[in-house]
């Protein structure tokens, strides 16, 4: 099977532990962002570099062999935080090739604080991931792909198992997608045991148009969430799991991922990055509405932004 099983994500789950949270969830009542119903969300964004991109990047440096020149990785901010802060923990160096079409100097600052040297790069997402793998192979460097390997959504999907253990139960789950790591991983826990709902921006809509026209396809992302979703394509192993076990794919404009995060901050002072807003635009705009004591988690997956990016939207 091309994803991780159930059995290889709660095996890897009690070797990351050490190094990362267990975040919280909150149950928040159906008047406390202006929703018919309860919710559950998972606080992924209060880990310890500020998404769930440490889980995979641990992972993949536990479980494998890292050489002297180190990991090497290309990212839009949080996976490369991740890698950063995983490679300085534990002793190695880390490159983090990052497209400057999508930079954002918050989630820079946080890459060079982990230990990580930044290269910023010319032209598209995809420029950027060819220059990376271009080093990858001429510097023997451990490429830590932050999408489109095994470990990586292994990783990634023991943020599910966690979410289970919390709640007790869910009936469905609502997951910003970029690359399709996170969904992927999601997916590969939950399988057909929950609703796993993607949510996307109309400028990140990689996953929905993947299954309209086939994973073959190259996203130039834009607007408020590209720096989070910004994934040009999903990776072969995240698409697997997708295709087999992701039952809707919803699409939010820009508007309502800034209402999200207006909406988030008003009614539990929490603060999330565009991508966490994104999967709670989905309620929140009405692109998606529960049914009457539907289980709904939501899943906050970053908070590597300003911290009023949407007020001075």
């Amino acid at each position: 099977m091309p994803y991780p099983t159930p059995q290889e994500i709660s095996d890897a789950a009690p070797l990351i532990a050490p190094y990362i949270r267990k975040t919280p969830i909150l149950s928040i009542s159906e008047d406390a962002l202006g929703l018919s119903g309860s919710i559950t969300l998972k606080l992924e964004h209060t880990q310890v570099t500020g998404s769930f991109k440490v889980r995979g990047a641990f992972f993949n440096m536990l479980t494998r062999d890292v050489p002297d020149v180190g990991i090497v990785a290309a990212s839009g901010g949080n996976h490369g935080a991740a890698v950063a802060y995983a490679a300085t923990k534990l002793g190695h160096k880390s490159r983090i090739y990052v497209p400057k079409a999508i930079a954002k100097e918050e989630k820079l600052r946080r890459m060079r604080a982990f230990g990580g040297e930044v290269i910023l790069t010319d032209g598209s997402v995809a420029d950027c991931m060819a220059e990376y793998a271009t080093y990858a192979e001429e510097s023997g460097a451990l490429s830590v792909h932050p999408y489109d390997t095994v470990p990586t959504l292994t990783g990634q999907g023991t943020v599910a198992q966690e979410i289970e253990e919390q709640t007790g139960g869910i009936d469905t789950i609502l997951v910003s997608t970029g690359g399709g790591g996170l969904i992927g991983g999601v997916a590969s826990w939950l399988r057909d045991r929950v609703k796993i709902v993607s949510v996307e921006t109309e400028g990140t809509n990689t996953l929905e148009q993947s299954l309209r026209e086939g994973p073959d396809i190259d996203v130039s992302a834009s607007g408020v969430a590209a720096g989070s979703l910004g994934g040009p394509r999903l990776g072969v192993d995240s698409f697997e799991a997708i295709r087999n076990h992701v039952d809707e794919a919803i699409i939010v404009d820009d508007a309502a991922t800034y209402e999200a995060a207006q909406r988030l901050w008003e009614g539990t002072r929490l603060v999330g990055e565009p991508g966490s807003a994104v999967a709670l635009a989905a309620l929140t705009s009405g692109a998606y509405i529960p049914s009457a004591g539907e289980r709904v988690c939501v899943l906050l997956c970053g908070g590597n932004a300003e911290p009023d990016w949407f007020v001075t939207a």
